[in-house]
């Protein structure tokens, strides 16, 4: 799966018996085309490449990239971790949404807007956007589902129409290139949905989907606890509740049934939902596995590293230079959680990303010379170009593995 947008071709000495072979090569070449002419155009599936056609895909027209659109939240002091993970993530083909939450301040949320407008390859390409108007946000509590939906709402609103929803935090930090993603992800349907996701919720049910909890976030100007009802609530009758990873990568067909609900089941558990411990755990996964249009789009990853005690306790542990090499050999886009500034960020940025302090990370959109110390993105080239490195045969490899026929339809929705 090597994209050919730009080739980096390794030169040896030409001799005869070579052009010899590059002669016959093109009189098999012509050959192959008059005899069928439409051989080397893929038409578009809805369903997952196999191991065959998907390395197969070398030989034919290269689809088209798609576009991502993320979502990064933060809330008080995030706002230079916000900044430096846009930095890390960056590329002119995507969109990006920021959000300070209300516990953050004017100031940083002004200081951070400042940047955004500041940037001169951000502001060229106009693919950066601050929310002004900020969401208080309860990680308990359903308010944290609120701030994502209106997110959504807002992405869907951009002109150009992107292809996946992507939810990260300031914790977060990318583990391959913008070029390596999209490139894989380009061979992929725009329809799958990547969502860590079970129905067999084991201790949750008495923890999570029989308590009834009511957020004062949904009233109140402040940041507080949710409060506990007496009263539990039975297993729904009606539907069946599945829960995950709130870090999920969504396709935009699936989030327009969600906001836009010409069907009333997203409505419906969105309601459920607002009585519901991190309701952001479950509320996606219930809906996608309770629609027969959607139920079998789903990938059963969230596409994140993440390290958890043993026994697991709320929150993931902090990961450090310890886990480099294992989440290096994950293959996953992602991981969470880091400390701010911890020195494992920098050995992904000069390793991995191959990006300089307060810079963004290089893809083949930078066009400039990176020669005494400059900035190569100063100069950029067209948002269509890639250049993947050797990391994105980890993402191949995780991406085979999930769409296996063995792993596919096996963990789909159980």
């Amino acid at each position: 799966m090597k994209r050919s947008h730009i080739r980096f071709f390794h030169h040896k000495k030409w001799s005869t018996p070579i052009v010899v072979v590059i002669i016959l090569a093109l009189i098999l070449l012509f050959t192959l085309i008059f005899s069928n002419p439409s051989s080397s155009i893929r038409p578009k599936s809805s369903t997952p490449l196999s191991k065959s056609n998907l390395f197969s895909a070398k030989a034919e027209i290269l689809p088209e990239l798609p576009r991502l659109a993320y979502l990064i939240s933060g809330t008080k002091n995030d706002g230079v971790r916000i900044k430096r993970l846009l930095q890390a993530v960056y590329h002119p083909r995507n969109y990006y949404l920021l959000h300070l939450d209300l516990e953050a301040s004017d100031s940083e949320r002004l200081e951070l807007a400042k940047y955004v407008k500041s940037e001169v390859v951000i502001r060229e390409f106009g693919n950066v956007k601050v929310v002004g108007k900020s969401d208080l946000v309860t990680y308990k509590g359903p308010t944290m589902l609120a701030s994502t939906l209106r997110a959504i709402a807002i992405l869907l609103k951009l002109p150009k129409n992107w292809d996946w929803f992507i939810n990260l935090s300031a914790s977060d930090y990318p583990l391959l290139t913008q070029d390596d993603i999209l490139h894989i992800f380009s061979y992929l349907p725009r329809d799958l949905n990547f969502l860590e996701h079970s129905s067999n919720i084991g201790y949750k049910e008495f923890s999570r989907v029989r308590p009834i909890i009511i957020d004062p976030g949904l009233y109140h100007m402040k940041k507080s606890g949710v409060f506990w009802a007496k009263e539990k609530r039975s297993m729904p009758a009606s539907f069946k509740v599945f829960m995950g990873s709130e870090w999920v990568m969504l396709s935009r067909s699936f989030l327009e049934f969600c906001i836009w609900g010409w069907d009333n089941l997203p409505r419906t558990l969105l309601m459920y939902y607002t009585n519901f411990l991190f309701s952001l755990e479950g509320y996606f996964h219930t809906i996608v596995c309770n629609h027969k249009d959607y139920q079998n789009t789903t990938v059963n990853h969230d596409l994140h590293y993440i390290k958890w005690d043993n026994p697991p306790k709320q929150y993931p542990i902090n990961l450090s230079l310890e886990h480099f090499e294992d989440m290096v050999q994950s293959g996953v886009p992602f991981a969470r959680t880091f400390a701010t500034d911890d020195p494992v960020l920098d050995k992904i940025d000069k390793d991995i990303l191959r990006r300089s302090h307060g810079r963004f990370s290089p893809g083949a959109w930078c066009m400039g010379s990176s020669a005494l110390g400059n900035d190569p993105c100063i100069v950029n080239g067209s948002p269509d170009a890639v250049k993947p490195s050797s990391g994105s045969r980890s993402l191949e490899k995780l991406v085979l593995k999930l769409l296996d026929t063995e792993n596919f339809r096996s963990r789909q929705c159980k």
